[in-house]
Protein backbone atom coordinates (compact mmCIF):
# COMPACT_ATOMS: atom_id res chain seq x y z
CA UNK A 1 0.00 0.00 0.00
CA UNK A 2 1.35 3.52 -0.57
CA UNK A 3 2.16 6.11 1.44
CA UNK A 4 -0.29 8.47 -0.48
CA UNK A 5 -3.26 5.31 -0.45
CA UNK A 6 -2.26 5.56 3.81
CA UNK A 7 -2.48 8.63 4.53
CA UNK A 8 -5.80 9.92 2.34
CA UNK A 9 -7.70 6.95 4.59
CA UNK A 10 -6.36 8.01 7.48
CA UNK A 11 -7.13 11.46 7.13
CA UNK A 12 -10.33 10.55 5.78
CA UNK A 13 -11.74 7.89 8.52
CA UNK A 14 -11.89 8.59 11.95
CA UNK A 15 -9.46 6.69 14.36
CA UNK A 16 -11.40 6.63 16.92
CA UNK A 17 -14.00 3.56 14.98
CA UNK A 18 -11.58 1.11 15.00
CA UNK A 19 -12.00 -2.17 16.06
CA UNK A 20 -15.19 -0.73 16.87
CA UNK A 21 -16.85 0.55 14.03
CA UNK A 22 -20.11 -0.14 12.55
CA UNK A 23 -19.45 0.44 8.48
CA UNK A 24 -17.05 -1.75 6.65
CA UNK A 25 -14.90 -0.03 3.91
CA UNK A 26 -15.79 -1.49 0.72
CA UNK A 27 -13.04 -2.31 -2.33
CA UNK A 28 -13.12 -3.64 -4.91
CA UNK A 29 -9.73 -4.82 -5.01
CA UNK A 30 -9.01 -7.73 -2.84
CA UNK A 31 -5.47 -7.74 -2.58
CA UNK A 32 -6.18 -3.74 -1.79
CA UNK A 33 -8.37 -4.18 0.66
CA UNK A 34 -6.26 -6.78 2.54
CA UNK A 35 -3.44 -4.39 2.55
CA UNK A 36 -5.46 -1.56 3.89
CA UNK A 37 -6.94 -4.19 6.65
CA UNK A 38 -3.24 -5.43 7.99
CA UNK A 39 -2.00 -1.74 7.80
CA UNK A 40 -4.28 0.39 8.83
CA UNK A 41 -7.15 -2.31 10.73
CA UNK A 42 -10.01 -1.20 9.25
CA UNK A 43 -13.34 -3.64 8.57
CA UNK A 44 -12.67 -4.29 4.24
CA UNK A 45 -15.44 -5.69 2.23
CA UNK A 46 -14.94 -7.10 -1.14
CA UNK A 47 -17.84 -9.19 -3.01
CA UNK A 48 -20.24 -8.27 -5.66
CA UNK A 49 -21.98 -5.90 -4.24
CA UNK A 50 -19.21 -3.67 -4.09
CA UNK A 51 -18.72 -4.08 -7.50
CA UNK A 52 -21.94 -2.96 -8.16
CA UNK A 53 -22.18 -0.16 -5.93
CA UNK A 54 -18.32 0.83 -7.26
CA UNK A 55 -19.99 0.39 -10.92
CA UNK A 56 -22.94 2.54 -9.89
CA UNK A 57 -20.89 5.59 -8.35
CA UNK A 58 -19.06 5.23 -11.56
CA UNK A 59 -22.04 5.65 -14.14
CA UNK A 60 -23.40 8.65 -11.84
CA UNK A 61 -20.71 10.68 -10.64
CA UNK A 62 -21.50 13.80 -12.46
CA UNK A 63 -24.33 13.77 -10.26
CA UNK A 64 -23.36 13.19 -7.27
CA UNK A 65 -19.99 14.74 -6.69
CA UNK A 66 -20.33 18.57 -6.56
CA UNK A 67 -19.07 21.10 -9.27
CA UNK A 68 -18.78 18.26 -11.69
CA UNK A 69 -19.87 18.51 -15.31
CA UNK A 70 -20.77 16.66 -18.22
CA UNK A 71 -17.99 14.66 -19.73
CA UNK A 72 -15.35 15.54 -16.68
CA UNK A 73 -15.67 12.05 -15.58
CA UNK A 74 -14.81 10.98 -19.11
CA UNK A 75 -11.88 13.75 -19.27
CA UNK A 76 -10.21 12.78 -15.98
CA UNK A 77 -10.12 9.01 -17.53
CA UNK A 78 -8.64 9.79 -20.89
CA UNK A 79 -5.82 11.67 -18.70
CA UNK A 80 -5.42 8.98 -16.28
CA UNK A 81 -4.97 6.04 -19.26
CA UNK A 82 -2.70 8.62 -20.97
CA UNK A 83 -0.85 9.25 -17.48
CA UNK A 84 -0.29 5.36 -17.21
CA UNK A 85 0.84 4.76 -20.69
CA UNK A 86 3.06 7.30 -20.57
CA UNK A 87 4.69 6.07 -17.67
CA UNK A 88 4.85 2.62 -18.54
CA UNK A 89 6.41 3.30 -21.70
CA UNK A 90 9.08 5.82 -19.85
CA UNK A 91 9.77 3.22 -17.20
CA UNK A 92 9.41 0.41 -18.97
CA UNK A 93 12.40 -2.36 -17.71
CA UNK A 94 12.66 -3.92 -21.11
CA UNK A 95 13.62 -1.05 -23.16
CA UNK A 96 17.05 -1.79 -23.61
CA UNK A 97 15.64 -5.33 -24.73
CA UNK A 98 13.48 -3.29 -27.08
CA UNK A 99 16.50 -1.67 -28.55
CA UNK A 100 18.27 -4.90 -29.31
CA UNK A 101 14.86 -6.01 -30.89
CA UNK A 102 14.62 -3.29 -33.25
CA UNK A 103 18.55 -3.61 -34.25
CA UNK A 104 17.99 -7.48 -34.87
CA UNK A 105 14.99 -7.22 -37.01
CA UNK A 106 16.83 -4.08 -38.92
CA UNK A 107 19.89 -6.64 -39.34
CA UNK A 108 17.93 -8.90 -40.66
CA UNK A 109 16.06 -6.93 -43.73
CA UNK A 110 19.51 -5.16 -44.28
CA UNK A 111 21.03 -8.73 -44.68
CA UNK A 112 18.15 -9.45 -47.61
CA UNK A 113 18.49 -5.77 -49.08
CA UNK A 114 21.68 -5.53 -49.59
CA UNK A 115 21.61 -9.18 -51.10
CA UNK A 116 19.25 -7.79 -53.48
CA UNK A 117 21.15 -5.05 -54.73
CA UNK A 118 23.71 -6.45 -54.95
CA UNK A 119 22.46 -8.79 -57.18
CA UNK A 120 21.13 -6.21 -59.12
CA UNK A 121 24.64 -3.83 -59.47
CA UNK A 122 25.90 -7.67 -60.67
CA UNK A 123 23.15 -8.22 -63.65
CA UNK A 124 23.54 -4.43 -64.59
CA UNK A 125 27.54 -4.06 -64.32
CA UNK A 126 28.07 -7.44 -65.88
CA UNK A 127 27.49 -6.99 -69.50
CA UNK A 128 29.57 -4.21 -68.71
CA UNK A 129 32.14 -6.63 -67.08
CA UNK A 130 30.70 -10.48 -66.81
CA UNK A 131 34.01 -12.10 -65.22
CA UNK A 132 33.97 -10.21 -62.05
CA UNK A 133 30.88 -11.70 -60.45
CA UNK A 134 32.77 -15.57 -60.47
CA UNK A 135 35.67 -14.30 -59.25
CA UNK A 136 33.79 -12.42 -56.58
CA UNK A 137 30.22 -13.23 -55.35
CA UNK A 138 30.41 -11.33 -52.23
CA UNK A 139 28.05 -8.58 -52.93
CA UNK A 140 30.11 -5.77 -50.52
CA UNK A 141 33.22 -6.53 -52.72
CA UNK A 142 31.93 -6.82 -55.69
CA UNK A 143 30.30 -3.23 -55.21
CA UNK A 144 33.59 -1.71 -53.50
CA UNK A 145 35.37 -3.35 -56.78
CA UNK A 146 32.64 -1.67 -59.45
CA UNK A 147 33.62 1.65 -58.21
CA UNK A 148 37.62 0.68 -58.06
CA UNK A 149 37.91 -0.52 -61.67
CA UNK A 150 34.91 1.78 -63.45
CA UNK A 151 34.55 1.95 -66.88
CA UNK A 152 37.36 -0.64 -68.47
CA UNK A 153 38.05 1.62 -71.15
CA UNK A 154 40.38 4.00 -68.82
CA UNK A 155 42.03 1.84 -66.58
CA UNK A 156 44.77 1.45 -68.53
CA UNK A 157 45.26 4.86 -67.51
CA UNK A 158 46.41 4.16 -63.86
CA UNK A 159 49.42 2.03 -63.19
CA UNK A 160 48.47 -1.26 -62.79
CA UNK A 161 50.37 -2.25 -59.66
CA UNK A 162 48.49 0.80 -57.57
CA UNK A 163 44.96 -1.11 -58.98
CA UNK A 164 45.92 -4.49 -57.94
CA UNK A 165 47.19 -3.03 -54.22
CA UNK A 166 43.77 -1.49 -54.56
CA UNK A 167 42.21 -4.68 -55.27
CA UNK A 168 44.06 -6.91 -52.85
CA UNK A 169 43.06 -4.14 -50.30
CA UNK A 170 39.44 -4.66 -51.03
CA UNK A 171 39.96 -8.58 -51.17
CA UNK A 172 41.40 -9.44 -47.75
CA UNK A 173 45.36 -9.27 -49.07
CA UNK A 174 44.58 -12.27 -51.63
CA UNK A 175 47.19 -10.96 -54.55
CA UNK A 176 46.57 -13.80 -56.46
CA UNK A 177 42.70 -13.10 -56.52
CA UNK A 178 43.93 -9.43 -57.60
CA UNK A 179 46.13 -10.47 -60.61
CA UNK A 180 43.18 -12.33 -61.68
CA UNK A 181 40.61 -9.72 -61.86
CA UNK A 182 43.13 -6.66 -63.05
CA UNK A 183 44.04 -9.47 -66.22
CA UNK A 184 40.46 -9.76 -66.54
CA UNK A 185 39.17 -6.68 -66.50
CA UNK A 186 41.66 -5.44 -68.91
CA UNK A 187 40.97 -8.33 -71.33
CA UNK A 188 37.21 -9.32 -70.94
CA UNK A 189 34.69 -9.67 -73.53
CA UNK A 190 31.98 -7.62 -71.75
CA UNK A 191 30.85 -4.73 -73.64
CA UNK A 192 31.51 -0.55 -73.72
CA UNK A 193 29.88 1.51 -71.19
CA UNK A 194 28.78 5.28 -72.21
CA UNK A 195 29.55 7.67 -69.63
CA UNK A 196 25.91 8.20 -68.71
CA UNK A 197 24.97 4.07 -68.44
CA UNK A 198 28.58 4.38 -66.01
CA UNK A 199 27.45 7.19 -64.23
CA UNK A 200 24.11 5.80 -63.34
CA UNK A 201 25.71 2.29 -62.21
CA UNK A 202 28.12 4.04 -59.99
CA UNK A 203 25.55 6.54 -58.22
CA UNK A 204 23.54 2.81 -57.66
CA UNK A 205 26.71 0.95 -56.41
CA UNK A 206 27.65 3.98 -54.23
CA UNK A 207 24.19 3.55 -52.25
CA UNK A 208 24.39 -0.22 -51.88
CA UNK A 209 28.19 0.45 -50.55
CA UNK A 210 26.97 2.94 -48.12
CA UNK A 211 24.06 0.70 -47.28
CA UNK A 212 26.50 -1.84 -46.54
CA UNK A 213 28.47 0.29 -44.42
CA UNK A 214 25.40 1.18 -42.34
CA UNK A 215 24.72 -2.48 -41.82
CA UNK A 216 28.14 -3.16 -40.17
CA UNK A 217 27.63 -0.18 -37.75
CA UNK A 218 24.63 -1.73 -36.55
CA UNK A 219 26.35 -4.89 -36.28
CA UNK A 220 29.09 -3.23 -34.23
CA UNK A 221 25.95 -1.52 -32.39
CA UNK A 222 24.20 -4.94 -31.82
CA UNK A 223 27.56 -6.28 -30.42
CA UNK A 224 28.07 -3.23 -27.89
CA UNK A 225 24.31 -3.75 -26.70
CA UNK A 226 24.31 -7.21 -25.94
CA UNK A 227 27.55 -7.35 -24.22
CA UNK A 228 25.68 -4.78 -21.79
CA UNK A 229 22.72 -6.36 -21.74
CA UNK A 230 23.45 -10.14 -22.23
CA UNK A 231 26.81 -10.52 -21.65
CA UNK A 232 26.93 -14.16 -21.09
CA UNK A 233 24.52 -15.24 -23.21
CA UNK A 234 26.60 -13.47 -26.38
CA UNK A 235 29.89 -14.95 -25.01
CA UNK A 236 28.01 -18.60 -25.59
CA UNK A 237 25.91 -18.28 -28.41
CA UNK A 238 26.60 -14.69 -30.34
CA UNK A 239 25.33 -11.58 -30.71
CA UNK A 240 22.91 -12.42 -33.67
CA UNK A 241 21.46 -15.69 -32.27
CA UNK A 242 21.45 -14.40 -29.06
CA UNK A 243 19.29 -11.07 -30.61
CA UNK A 244 17.17 -13.55 -32.16
CA UNK A 245 16.33 -15.44 -29.04
CA UNK A 246 15.56 -12.41 -26.23
CA UNK A 247 13.14 -10.82 -29.85
CA UNK A 248 11.69 -14.42 -29.96
CA UNK A 249 11.01 -14.55 -26.49
CA UNK A 250 9.80 -11.18 -26.09
CA UNK A 251 12.37 -10.02 -23.26
CA UNK A 252 15.48 -11.02 -21.65
CA UNK A 253 13.76 -11.54 -18.81
CA UNK A 254 11.09 -13.82 -20.59
CA UNK A 255 14.30 -16.07 -21.94
CA UNK A 256 15.49 -16.39 -19.00
CA UNK A 257 11.81 -17.54 -17.57
CA UNK A 258 11.50 -19.84 -20.13
CA UNK A 259 12.24 -23.85 -19.81
CA UNK A 260 14.76 -25.80 -21.91
CA UNK A 261 12.26 -27.25 -24.24
CA UNK A 262 10.98 -24.04 -25.49
CA UNK A 263 14.59 -22.26 -26.02
CA UNK A 264 15.03 -25.55 -27.85
CA UNK A 265 12.22 -24.87 -30.83
CA UNK A 266 11.99 -21.04 -30.12
CA UNK A 267 12.38 -20.13 -34.11
CA UNK A 268 10.43 -23.11 -35.32
CA UNK A 269 6.85 -22.07 -34.34
CA UNK A 270 5.26 -22.74 -37.89
CA UNK A 271 6.61 -25.57 -38.44
CA UNK A 272 5.53 -26.90 -34.71
CA UNK A 273 2.06 -25.75 -34.98
CA UNK A 274 1.87 -26.88 -38.71
CA UNK A 275 2.83 -30.69 -37.16
CA UNK A 276 0.10 -30.10 -34.28
CA UNK A 277 -2.52 -29.17 -36.73
CA UNK A 278 -1.93 -32.30 -38.93
CA UNK A 279 -1.53 -34.16 -36.55
CA UNK A 280 1.13 -36.21 -38.49
CA UNK A 281 4.66 -36.04 -38.69
CA UNK A 282 7.21 -35.05 -36.17
CA UNK A 283 7.12 -32.01 -34.22
CA UNK A 284 10.86 -30.03 -34.91
CA UNK A 285 13.79 -31.19 -32.51
CA UNK A 286 15.44 -27.80 -33.31
CA UNK A 287 14.82 -23.44 -33.74
CA UNK A 288 17.25 -20.89 -33.70
CA UNK A 289 19.61 -23.05 -31.84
Amino acid sequence: MSSFLSSFLTSTLSKASKGEAKWELGVSDPRIGSAIHEGLGYKVLSNESVLELVRCIRQHAEKLLPDHHKGDIQRAQCGLGHAFSRNKVKFNVHRSDNMIIQASALLEHMDKGVNLLGMRVKEWYGWHFPELGREVPEPAKYCKLVLLLGNRSKIEEFDADDVRGHIATILEGDDAEAARVYEKAVTSMGGDLAEVDWENIRTFAERVDSLNEYKASVQQYLVDKMMLVAPNLTMLIGQQIGAKLISKAGSLTNLAKSPASTIQILGAEKALFRALKKKKGNTPKYGLI
